[in-house]
């Protein structure tokens, strides 16, 4: 089934909202936990536990997605991503969140090369299954930029894998990745037609980031041929950029309106286990 929804709220509705989200996250505990994956690397995260999961969602960052995670709530680099920073919105929500740090053997962060191969898909499934063994809920990968690669590579890969959830898809390669050749439309020259997992496709209709922009949606939606259920949100509003269009605190990445993006992707993953 096909959707297409826009969302308007002014930025004032927004902030109360997400005031109003974040509240009860207090009661949450967040822990520092990491793996050692079947391919002998250790791949940590930040685990953020309710009482009872309704589905458990890995958090991918974008840029290079090394966090540099030191505790459960310090890192070197990414605090201000937007699914970062949004961590204990979606713990509030219902969801057992992981947030998901580069693996030991990418120190320097993570390029499209490795967030496409097979070894990144390896440690995602390892990580999938084990948060499957600390709580009897689906697990949804949601990728943010050019975490949008890392999660549709686990969802073509992995079979603990229930839902995926796009955010600000990186649609069109930069001339310089190393990527750029082989796919040159980002993740939309992924193998989209193997997802056969719900899908929501969330963009911000101000995106300025050349990238990702938001009229790439029907091109993602129309690759993903297979998927159970797909549904593109576009959402508008919020705050006035404080960094450059391709930065987390701009509409790239839901500046003033993090409730509202989180509100969208909880429902629909709701709504997809019905």
């Amino acid at each position: 089934m096909d959707q297409v929804l826009v969302f308007r709220r002014t930025v004032l509705i927004v902030s109360i909202l997400f005031a109003a989200v974040e509240g009860p996250v207090g009661a949450q505990t967040a822990s520092l936990q990491s793996i050692h994956t079947p391919r002998g690397v250790d791949a940590a995260y930040i685990l953020i536990k309710p009482e009872k999961p309704i589905a458990s969602v890995m958090l991918f960052a974008g840029g290079h997605g090394g966090l540099g995670l030191r505790s459960a709530s310090s890192m070197s680099w990414g605090a201000g991503n937007f699914l970062v920073r949004s961590r204990e919105a979606f713990a509030a929500r219902g969801f057992l969140v992981a947030v998901i740090d580069a693996p030991s053997d990418q120190k320097g962060g993570m390029n499209g090369v490795f967030r496409i191969s097979k070894r990144h898909a390896e440690d995602i499934d390892a990580i999938a299954r084990h948060l499957k063994a600390e709580a009897a809920a689906p697990v949804w990968l949601v990728g943010t930029s050019m975490g949008t690669f890392s999660a549709v590579n686990g969802a073509i890969r992995s079979k603990a894998v229930d839902g995926l959830v796009l955010t600000s898809t990186v649609t069109r390669s930069k001339p310089h990745w190393k990527i750029a050749g082989t796919h040159p439309d980002g993740v939309a020259s992924m193998t989209l037609s193997r997802v056969t997992v719900p899908t929501l496709v969330l963009s911000h209709r101000k995106d300025d980031c050349e990238a990702s922009p938001a009229a790439d949606a029907p091109k993602l939606m129309a690759r993903l041929t297979s998927a159970r259920k797909k549904t593109a949100v576009l959402l508008d509003g919020g705050s006035p950029p404080q960094s450059a269009p391709c930065e987390a605190k701009s509409h790239h990445g839901f500046l003033g309106i993090e409730a509202q993006a989180v509100s969208a992707i909880a429902d629909f993953v709701k709504q997809s286990g019905k």
